[in-house]
């Protein structure tokens, strides 16, 4: 893994203004210009650290046009520091038959939580049993 500070053009966060809270929207579109240029990347896994409430809001609009099931779990409110992995998919990219394509919205099988506490929680579904 490696990180790419070349395109920080500032030091400054310039798109902040101190006395200004940023309305919801306008926190979803320039998500939305993020997902944009993360489409113009060529690596194929890529880890975003950011806060949570940027997320939320481009996740909300970006799963707007997503089965209800999917739309509700791709934006649901993040924990403090919680780790998510996803896979987005460019919808224009599949073709006329996008909808095969379309996962039903539950959680995959197994677990996708950091081995500690995948480990805490198969010793405890073991107990339940």
């Amino acid at each position: 893994m490696y990180l790419l500070y070349l395109q920080i053009e500032n030091d400054e966060d310039v798109l902040w203004e101190p006395d200004v809270r940023e309305p919801n929207e306008a926190v979803a579109l320039r998500g939305m210009k993020f997902m944009d240029w993360l489409w113009t990347r060529e690596e194929k896994e890529i880890a975003i650290v950011s806060h949570s409430g940027f997320l939320f809001h481009t996740l909300s609009m970006y799963s707007k046009e997503c089965h209800p099931t999917i739309s509700d779990e791709v934006s649901k409110h993040f924990a403090n520091c919680e780790l998510r992995s996803m896979v987005l998919v460019d919808r224009s990219m599949l073709g006329s038959y996008s909808s095969r394509f379309n996962y039903a919205g539950k959680n995959p099988t197994g677990l996708d939580v950091p081995s500690d506490i995948a480990d805490k929680k198969q010793v405890d579904e073991a107990q339940k049993n």
